[in-house]
């Protein structure tokens, strides 16, 4: 019963989701525009440890998939469904289900290595360190766990639900929960180092930048916090709630929000450079962006996945899909992976936005994929897990 009305809930969500939280904001204080642009990383084509797969949140990998990747195996969990998005982890799968266990699945078949039972499941997507396990649970509980094992280090209580991922700034761990907090923890003991809190609900990955770290929430404002001492620095309206992840692309920042509009702000300067809205189908945005190669990527409600020039903000592509687009696409491979809400996995040519490859996995996908070692990974509300790859 828990499991079936999780999966109404996230298929029926209004435009606030109910936010309406009475905590205060902070105040306001000026932003430095002196900072040099944001270096763009390295990204190890190993891995994919965080939701974004990088602390930016650029949703990018320089792995590779084949032409059509080959369903590798498909496993089903009986009586769960999955919401989260996969960590993956030098050959290990680690994904919360939204019915109690988190479990660490073998990228190779998926055969289940261990689980972490609970009361209540898993929304949030896993952040995976050198020896731990990052996830925040349906109840307000983040837990830390051993990446071998699945025992549990230390576990760190919030006042609300937790329902996206973990992000690693030095020795510490970051996240933000629906009672508007965004908690910093120590990774080796979970310590609480500081929080800081904003006017209403944070449901959004804390992006992180030249030491900054970006949240966005409920209240309608972009947050830009000093990393090491949780002071906030500058606040930037974006005129509606949000629960997508903003995307840090050198000093300019991309998020979308339930009032139609993609934003571009310069973080740097605290300052709205463009905003879009679609001319002739406005609808909510609760897909994060991808962006490289100077075009950002994103799907909205009115069943597009949209491509942008970063700079100007002018519509480049847009393809129409049968069903919305909740989840946030990834850029592999000169390709745009993306998921619907009727089950369908979608690879769109990233310069001209053509289909090139699709796969109809039935049932409904809220989950973005990952990708890593060559294999893509993806979990349905059903409960299967499914992994595509080379069956070489």
């Amino acid at each position: 019963m828990k499991g079936e009305w999780l999966r109404w809930w996230l298929g029926s969500l209004v435009v606030v989701w109910g936010c309406g939280s009475s905590v205060s904001a902070p105040p306001r204080t000026p932003a430095s525009d002196s900072a040099p642009a944001a270096p763009v990383p390295q990204k190890p084509a190993t891995s994919w440890p965080m939701f974004r797969h990088d602390p930016q949140a650029q949703g990018t990998t320089t792995d590779t998939l084949p032409a059509a990747p080959k369903l590798l195996w498909r496993k089903h969990f009986s009586q769960q469904g999955f919401a989260a998005t996969a960590a993956i982890e030098q050959g290990t799968i680690y994904l919360g289900s939204l019915d109690g266990p988190f479990y660490a699945l073998r990228l190779q078949d998926g055969e289940v290595l261990w689980r972490f039972p609970t009361q209540l499941g898993f929304q949030a997507p896993a952040t995976v360190s050198k020896e731990l396990v990052f996830v925040g649970d349906l109840d307000g509980v983040f837990y830390a766990l051993d990446r071998q094992s699945g025992q549990k280090r230390w576990q760190f209580r919030a006042e609300a639900e937790i329902d996206n991922g973990a992000n690693l700034y030095r020795r510490w761990v970051l996240f933000g929960s629906q009672d508007a907090t965004l908690y910093c923890l120590e990774q080796s003991t979970g310590k609480l180092v500081w929080k800081y809190q904003i006017g209403d609900q944070i449901r959004t990955f804390p992006t992180l930048a030249q030491g900054k770290t970006f949240v966005a929430g409920c209240d309608g404002v972009l947050h830009i916090v000093d990393a090491d001492t949780g002071r906030g620095v500058a606040q930037v309206s974006i005129e509606a709630p949000t629960g997508c992840t903003p995307a840090v692309w050198g000093k300019r920042l991309y998020v979308g929000t339930e009032g139609e509009r993609l934003f571009c702000i310069d973080w740097q300067s605290a300052q709205v450079l463009w905003s879009f809205r679609h001319p002739r189908r406005p609808m909510a945005f609760r897909s994060s962006a991808a962006v490289a190669g100077g075009i950002v990527v994103v799907g909205n409600r009115a069943k597009r996945v949209l491509a942008l020039d970063a700079q100007s903000g002018k519509l480049l592509w847009e393809h129409r899909t049968r069903s919305g687009v909740d989840s946030s696409p990834v850029i592999a491979s000169d390709r745009v992976w993306v998921t619907t809400t009727r089950g369908r996995i979608l690879a769109l040519d990233l310069k001209s936005g053509r289909l090139v490859w699709q796969y109809e996995a039935g049932g409904r996908i809220s989950a973005s994929v990952a990708i890593a070692q060559g294999r893509l990974v993806v979990a349905t509300e059903e409960g299967h897990v499914l992994c595509f790859g080379s069956p070489k």
